[in-house]
């Protein structure tokens, strides 16, 4: 059976700023719009359906959540149904925030969205 290959934050940012990557993120639908990654895509763990992935020609697939319990789920379903290679972002959504990572939030103020931690 594939080895799902667990990626650093920083990796997935080089790999998604070079374009070699379909970065999915399977949280909610709230917790995506409060906060994401932009040029992540949203297919949430309960209507994950592995035959819907988009294919791997030329980019591959990495999965993200909040802390990378939901994204290692998902990733099982999806190599159990042959999908591969797969990745996932170790520490999920939480990891990348504390790497000081680019990504979109919720201005509280407004409800608009707002650039976090564009350096």
């Amino acid at each position: 059976m594939a080895k799902l290959e667990n990626w650093t934050p920083e990796k997935v940012k080089a790999a998604l700023d070079a374009q070699e990557i379909v970065l999915i993120d399977v949280r909610t639908p709230p917790e995506y719009i409060m906060e994401h990654i932009d040029g992540a895509l949203l297919m949430p763990m309960a209507f994950f359906r592995p035959d819907a992935l988009p294919t791997q020609d030329g980019k591959r697939i990495v999965l993200h959540c909040g802390s990378g319990v939901r994204s290692g789920q998902v990733a099982e379903i999806a190599l159990a149904a042959g999908v591969s290679p797969l990745a996932h972002m170790q520490g999920g959504f939480a990891a990348w925030k504390q790497a000081g990572l680019p990504y979109t939030g919720t201005d509280m103020a407004t409800g608009a969205p707002k650039p976090m931690n564009a350096g």
